[in-house]
């Protein structure tokens, strides 16, 4: 089953589960990218083979927006705004430890280990490092808990799991970046909340928001913004 947030003959957007993965990869495992040709093909009874662009993939123990493109030009043309940063993209991030500022930009620069599959911070003169921007604010806490909002001004690997270890705030259940214990399910509590856009062909504003998965921690938070 898809959870459909947007479609339109351009575009598609989909809530990404925890886990699912994005695109083909060594593990064989079906795609959500797959799913999604298999949704159109029955859908709207195309024969022979779907066309369909990753605009926007997020990691696979991360939940949340992941966009497609349904035409080559609308691919083209998304591509070319996320180079432009001209698309807005927010998370939600679960950490135990309460950040050392209610809000912050952070800046680092970082490298990607691709045998580790890792990305870490280093200095601004490393070979290879890329600047990393984020903006994030404190929405809401529990006793064990601080919940984040985090605008994504760049686009690097693990950007977001990376720059919140570096200040001590490592995300719930990303074991990779320093949380001391898995989510039973294997996720991380990394959300892709919504996402903001101009058409590429209507040049109309376009706004796409994600509930998040069915966990009790993230239920919490729900909870807490509807009292």
């Amino acid at each position: 089953m898809l959870d459909i947030l947007f479609e339109d003959n351009h575009l598609i957007a989909v809530n990404k589960r925890p886990k699912q993965l994005v695109q083909v990869d060594k593990s064989g495992d079906v795609s959500l990218e797959i799913l999604v040709k298999e949704y159109i093909k029955q859908k709207y009874q195309k024969p022979g083979d779907v066309f369909l662009g990753v605009i926007h993939r997020i990691d696979r123990p991360v939940s949340g927006v992941t966009l497609f493109a349904r035409t080559s030009k609308a691919l083209a043309r998304m591509n070319e705004m996320m180079q432009q940063r001209q698309m807005k993209k927010t998370y939600w991030a679960i950490v135990k430890t309460k950040p050392p500022q209610e809000s912050d930009t952070l800046v680092h620069f970082l490298k990607r280990n691709e045998k580790q599959n890792k990305t870490y911070v280093v200095s601004k003169d490393t070979a290879g490092a890329q600047q990393a921007q984020l903006t994030y604010k404190l929405i809401g806490e529990s006793k064990s808990f601080y919940l984040l909002e985090i605008d994504l001004h760049t686009g690097r690997h693990h950007q977001i799991r990376t720059q919140l270890a570096a200040v001590g705030c490592p995300i719930r259940g990303d074991l990779k970046y320093g949380f001391d214990r898995s989510n039973a399910d294997g996720s991380i509590s990394l959300h892709a909340v919504k996402m903001e856009f101009l058409h590429p062909v209507k040049k109309e504003k376009v706004s796409i928001e994600a509930p998040p998965p069915h966990d009790s921690v993230w239920e919490y938070f729900k909870a807490s913004f509807q009292q």
